[in-house]
Parts: C-alpha cells; structure tokens; sequence
C-alpha cells in the first residue's frame, strides 16, 4: 500500500461522506477503494478520488436515483448535465406541488393543542406502510410484536416492524413538520387499512395530541371526493406497549463477510417450502432443499449469477426469505451475511430507505 492512500475514515471526513455511505456505494460498484487489505478488509482511498465523491455526495444530496447517479459519473458531462437538469425540473414541480398542498392542510387544521404533526407524501407512506406492516406477527400474542412503531421526527420518519424472524426498516422525509418527535405504536392490521387510504392522497398528515390522541388528515389537491376527499380525517388508535429497542439490534450486527447481489425474481422464484439452503460461491448462487426425513440432500438448482465477494452457505426458511424479497423493489437485491447463524440484511440498490433483517434457520437439524 502505497503512503498517499486514506483510511475510509479519513476519506470520508475529507468528501463528507458517512464510512457507511462509502462501504455502500463500493458494494454498488459506483466509488470502488483504490486498495483493500486482504488481510482484514480494510478499504484505502486516493486523494484523486475525491472529485467524484464529492460529486456523488452532491448527486445524492439532491435524491437522485442510484441508476442516473451512475450516469451523471460515468457517461461524461454533456449526458449528465441532461440528467440533473431533468431531475431539478421534476424536484421542482414536486417542491411546488407539496407546498401549496402542505398550505392546504395547514390551514384545514383545527386550532386544537398537538404534540407532533408531520406531513408526508400519500403514496410514500402508503408504500412504506405495505413494506413494513408485512414483518408484523400475524397474531396478537405478543402485542408490540402484531403492531408498526412508528417514530415521527422533523428529519425522517420511521416505520419498523418484526415477528422475531424478520424485522423491516423503512425511512421517508417529511414534507412539514411542527413539534416535538414522538413514537407510535399502531396495529399492523389497522394501519394496513390506513395506507389504503392514504394511497390516493397527495399529502397525510399526522397529528398526535394530549393522551396519545392520533389523527390522519389527507389531502389529495382536489382530484378525488368520497372517502378521500381533501380534509379526509382517520383517528389511529394507539397501543400501549414497548417495542423492542431495534435500533440495538442493528447496531450489533457484526461486518459482513460475503455480500452479494443476486436478481431479486429468480431467486424469489427458487424457494420452495420447508427449509433451502443457498450456496453462495463467487459468481454464482445455488439454492436446494432441505429434507431432514430424507437421506440425502434435496433437489438443488441450477446456478444463477452473483456478483459480490464471499462465500457461505447458509439455511433459510424460505417462506421467510421469500417474503422479504417479496417486498423489497427494483430487479436486484443484495444480501449482507456475517454468519451462517446471525441475522443477514436483505436490501435494494433502488431504494436504501427499506432494509429487511432475516434470521436464518439451522440445516443440520
């Protein structure tokens, strides 16, 4: 390693970037280390790489997709210019459609004490609801675990929900927000409803008042009547419980030592029932069944592309995975394993604001 070459710490600080966000945009192909250390993994960076973090920082800075980022970098300056400019329009016309709605609602609201309102896009929250309500326990045995904590902050909102066996994580950014954050328990099955609801909506609102009180008002900039008509309010009922501190979970989870990204419908198509197995070898990934009543090993399939670093074998139950792929978005999905027996992130170049924890299973019995 020659001396000019950064830590991933230092380079980061230098571009302003996360250490986190450099490791991601390495595992997408889009700032490869000019070095690893193949003794321990350590990425090095060179000082001339840091025009184009500092581009890709920008480039992220204003929310464009992963798939134009790549072109803004890679196809020259004419073909990004394009790229950016067609954004800006669009962020615009957004920023100005979400204004006057926001102005909308604010002016609908009743002059009543709340502790918190926060206003989101319509179709957003209704995606992220569909997303994580799935990864609630089916059953109310376990209270907290049947419902969505839903934390409410002016920077982000958060939606998270496990069953024990898989815990999903989606994060939006607010459109308005007015005072202090709080966090809500919802049942998963009532706030499936509401996303329902909300779907057709330009913007929802969310407003707790004094004892817990929860309201969701709608607007939807006077396209719809009925049951979504702008001014449109739901009262959301509360549950009462303490979920589990998720935020400790994540925190633990040890470095991977494979990652791979593998097309997300073929490898959702491979999985059976019972338990499989997925063989993850360089450039390839296999998956076979698991019958433990049986001598030998099940049937395995044929190998699909995978393109990553690592390799492992490791058992899922595959109504799990394949629910978690279900749910996830774009054609590739990418798997973060440090362990056969720990829990592996299932994520998606095309959305990194929805991430899925999966727990394996054991293949020897």
């Amino acid at each position: 390693m020659t001396d000019d070459l950064l830590t991933i710490s230092t380079f980061a600080r230098r571009v302003g970037l996360t250490p986190s966000a450099l490791r991601f945009y390495d595992d997408c192909g889009l700032l490869r280390p000019a070095e690893v250390d193949e003794q321990n993994g350590y990425r090095y960076y060179s000082p001339e790489q840091e025009p184009r973090a500092s581009l890709l920082r920008d480039l992220r800075e204003i929310d464009l997709p992963l798939a134009d980022v790549r072109v803004v970098l890679d196809e020259g300056p004419a073909r990004g210019a394009a790229v950016v400019q067609a954004h800006l329009r669009t962020v615009e016309g957004k920023a100005d459609t979400a204004r006057r709605a926001a102005t909308r609602i604010l002016a609908t609201l009743p002059a009543v004490p709340y502790e918190c309102a926060v206003t989101l896009g319509g179709a957003e929250l209704a995606s992220a609801i569909r997303q994580v309500a799935a990864a609630a326990a089916p059953t109310d045995e376990i209270p907290a675990l049947a419902c969505v904590l839903v934390e409410l902050g002016e920077d982000e909102v958060t939606l998270v929900a496990s069953d024990r066996y898989r815990l999903s994580v989606r994060k939006l950014q607010p459109v308005g927000f007015r005072g202090s954050p709080r966090s809500l328990l919802v049942n998963a099955a009532e706030l499936v409803e509401l996303g329902r609801w909300v779907a057709g909506a330009e913007t929802a609102a969310i407003e707790t008042g004094p004892g817990g009180s929860t309201v969701v008002r709608i607007d939807t900039g006077g396209e719809a009547t009925g049951s979504v008509a702008d001014g449109s309010s739901r009262a959301v009922k509360v549950i009462e419980d303490d979920f589990p501190e998720y935020q400790v979970i994540l925190d633990g989870l040890a470095a991977p030592v494979c990652r791979v990204v593998v097309d997300r419908l073929r490898l959702l198509d491979l999985l059976t029932d019972g338990i499989v197995a997925l063989d993850i070898q360089p450039g390839q990934l296999t998956v076979s069944e698991v019958d433990s009543s049986a001598d030998g090993p099940g049937t395995t399939s044929a190998p699909i592309e995978a393109v990553g670093v690592g390799q492992v074998r490791i058992g899922f139950t595959a109504a799990v995975l394949a629910a978690a792929l279900s749910v996830s978005v774009g054609p590739d999905v990418l798997l973060e394993i440090s362990a056969p027996e720990t829990p592996v992130i299932v994520r998606s170049a095309d959305q990194g604001t929805f991430t899925t924890l999966v727990m394996p299973a054991r293949l020897d019995g």
